[in-house]
């Protein structure tokens, strides 16, 4: 009886339901676009202030909804340039929060993972969070870090030494030149702004440097915390004052502030020869003085969103998915406080179409200057901006943000709370209106590419062409037209590169070779082992034994850990796939002679083996012929990552002679392999290739 009843009632629930459905459903004109519910009202919660003697300024937001806290510390100093000591910030502030003058580094951070919590510092302020239970031990622990820090010998050279490895590695990084070049002929290279760190500005710091720079610089009358979370104001209030109250300030600093350099006098492409690149870096860029307190401020951001903020922005859909030249191309226009805001507009596009990228970028650059935009799209504009600042009410540092932002630009206390009437206020007049004000007249592109493939099509642009070294120093057009001795070209130098590893008669006696090489990085050691065959070619790279990689190559396919590798990465690897890539090269129409360049201080032939995915490019000593680089470029998704490798010491085995030491950087560091055995005719089988 009660399985009957439940029966029923659920049958009787089901017809209800579709009745409800029905009816709803008849009331419904789905014909018509559902009326916009009431705009939001924004009201925000104020939080509390109060400031210290030493002239720190505290704002606290109080919300309990999670037993959680956090504290975020902002040194509030103007654009410090440095000049020839250009990295002092990056390496003191690498060395705050590691320990203090009362506690050791281990048990700092020991202490910090104790608790569950966050500690982190830099230069410009710190950031840490944990249990609200715990706030006043983590609040004791980020003032000890900020007014006692363990600033030692030893930490600074480590930093040193890592920071020197990382401008190694990106040498030839393309977005690093791209970076450096453009902030240096934006703001000049004396700016703030516009500086480097080089190697050797980075070895002018002495240790002294790094204790004077934080004495005068890290300060609290420039300070300001803000807290956020499960706390009480009265009790926090006593806490702050207990442990930052202590905190005392040098000597009064002023720093002036510095102009930017001129914008262009008139539209120009900045280039940059960069001849691994398989794709161009362009950035289209001007400087603004715009800042959040002007009236443009609102209009300003729905200009960018509409030429460069997204998938829907006019670059968007030009540049990809209307000309398919590359994986994004996206603008932003930066306000400052200080009146050194940018705008700028970039893209990673193929070499082939750089110079009509450019054309493009230019024209919609003039487009929302000259043409009224869309209704449409003005309103989905903004439509897009009022979303994104509603759900970011949501976050309690977002509330925290914005009061520090009033403070430090100078805003109306009512800037958020109006902020979405001010955006729905923008017309079709302010987009064109802002547009023209902030996108110069003139444009300076910044170009980071292969010359030898795209200079011939830039300069049929008309634009006129300014040439520059990777930091920004003027420099003559790059001359391609090396003159080759008589006879030279790919085969004649990869003979002789055959020659001089042991000779043809050695190579076709030769029937397997097994190679391993050993590295020391990160406190692991690296081994990497290659076996080779005719037509076949494997390689493992294990780390204190355990595989990590291990790839086969061989003429029909091409795995990496097991796993198939698409079909156009297959393609390009299959050049790698036997005894020597040279032997797959001679006679070759895939290898190109594109000059002669200095590797090392000693000049090499370079060969170029183009590719889809992986381009390759070694370098032969025009002496010796032996192989002293190669260059492995890997392009996907938009990226483009180098991987440069110097062969040096070579050492003879049954005959042949093969690279004692092959370097190059890793993860921010050069890490060396050392040949440790060769076996030849020995220790492979068919089975290593399956």
């Amino acid at each position: 009886m009660k399985t009957l009843y439940n029966t029923n009632l659920k049958a009787l629930t089901f017809i209800l339901l579709a009745f409800v459905s029905l009816g709803l459903n008849a009331q419904l004109d789905r014909s018509k676009m559902p009326k916009p519910g009431p705009e939001p009202e924004i009201k925000l919660e104020v939080p509390s202030e109060f400031s210290l003697k030493n002239g720190m300024q505290v704002l606290v937001v109080e919300n309990h909804k999670l037993p959680r806290v956090s504290y975020s510390l902002r040194i509030d100093n103007n654009p410090i340039a440095t000049k020839d000591k250009a990295g002092i910030e990056s390496i003191l502030g690498a060395m705050l929060g590691n320990g203090t003058t009362t506690i050791s580094k281990d048990d700092f951070n020991e202490e910090i993972d104790f608790l569950g919590a966050n500690l982190s510092f830099g230069f410009s302020g710190g950031f840490a969070s944990s249990l609200s239970k715990y706030s006043d031990r983590i609040l004791e622990l980020m003032a000890d870090a900020a007014i006692n820090p363990l600033l030692t010998e030893e930490e600074f050279e480590k930093e040193k030494e890592k920071l020197i490895e990382g401008i190694k590695s990106d040498e030839k990084n393309v977005d690093a030149i791209s970076r450096r070049v453009r902030d240096v002929l934006a703001y000049g290279k004396n700016h703030a702004y516009g500086e480097y760190t080089t190697e050797e500005t980075i070895n002018n710091v002495a240790f002294s440097d790094i204790l004077g720079f934080y004495e005068k610089y890290f300060n609290p009358d420039n300070a300001y915390l803000v807290v956020i979370g499960d706390v009480d104001l009265i009790k926090v209030q006593k806490q702050i004052e207990k442990h930052f109250g202590k905190w005392e300030n040098s000597v009064d600093i002023a720093i002036p502030l510095q102009p930017a350099a001129p914008n262009a006098q008139y539209t120009q492409i900045n280039f940059v020869d960069n001849p691994s690149s398989t794709q161009s870096s362009i950035f289209v860029t001007n400087n603004v003085d715009l800042k959040m307190n002007s009236g443009d401020y609102h209009a300003a951001l729905i200009a960018n969103n509409i030429l460069g903020g997204g998938g829907e922005g006019y670059l968007f859909k030009n540049l990809r998915e209307d000309k398919g030249y590359t994986y994004g191309a996206y603008s932003s226009l930066g306000a400052s406080r200080y009146g050194l805001g940018r705008f700028n507009a970039s893209a990673k596009v193929r070499n082939e179409v750089t110079d009509s990228a450019v054309v493009e970028f230019l024209k919609e650059i003039k487009r929302i200057k000259t043409e009224p935009v869309d209704a449409q799209l003005l309103k989905d504009s903004k439509a897009k901006y009022v979303g994104n600042f509603i759900m970011g009410l949501e976050r309690p540092q977002t509330i925290a943000n914005y009061a520090l932002n009033i403070k430090l630009n100078d805003l109306p206390q009512d800037f958020y709370s109006t902020y979405l009437q001010k955006i729905n206020d923008v017309s079709v007049e302010d987009v064109k209106r802002v547009a023209n004000k902030y996108l110069g007249a003139n444009q300076r592109v910044v170009i980071v590419g292969k010359g030898s493939e795209v200079l011939e099509n830039l300069e049929k642009t008309g634009i006129p062409i300014l040439y520059y070294d990777k930091y920004a120093n003027k420099t003559d057009k790059p001359n391609y037209d090396v003159e080759m001795p008589e006879g030279v070209d790919v085969n004649s130098i990869i003979n002789k590169y055959l020659d001089a590893i042991g000779g043809k008669a050695k190579i076709d006696a030769t029937n397997s070779i097994l190679a391993t090489y050993e590295a020391s990085a990160m406190g692991a050691t690296i081994v990497s082992e290659e076996k080779k065959v005719d037509g076949k070619a494997s390689q493992s790279l294990s780390m204190n034994g355990s595989v990590m990689m291990a790839a086969i190559m061989t003429k029909d396919k091409a795995t990496m850990n097991n796993n198939p590798l698409p079909e156009n990465m297959a393609n390009d690897m299959r050049i790698m796939a036997g005894l020597f890539p040279e032997l797959n090269l001679l006679n070759s129409d895939k290898a190109k002679l594109s000059g002669i360049e200095a590797v090392e201080g000693k000049d090499a032939y370079k060969i170029e083996i183009p590719g889809e995915v992986i381009s390759l490019t070694y370098f032969y000593d025009v002496e010796s012929g032996l192989k002293v680089k190669e260059i492995q470029t890997t392009s996907m998704q938009g990226q483009t990552q180098n991987q440069e490798t110097f062969l040096k010491d070579y050492q003879e085995f049954g005959g042949l002679k093969f690279p004692g030491i092959r370097s190059g950087s890793q993860m921010g560091q050069v890490i060396e392999f050392k040949l440790k055995e060769i076996k030849i005719n020995e220790g492979v089988t068919d089975a290593d290739f399956d």
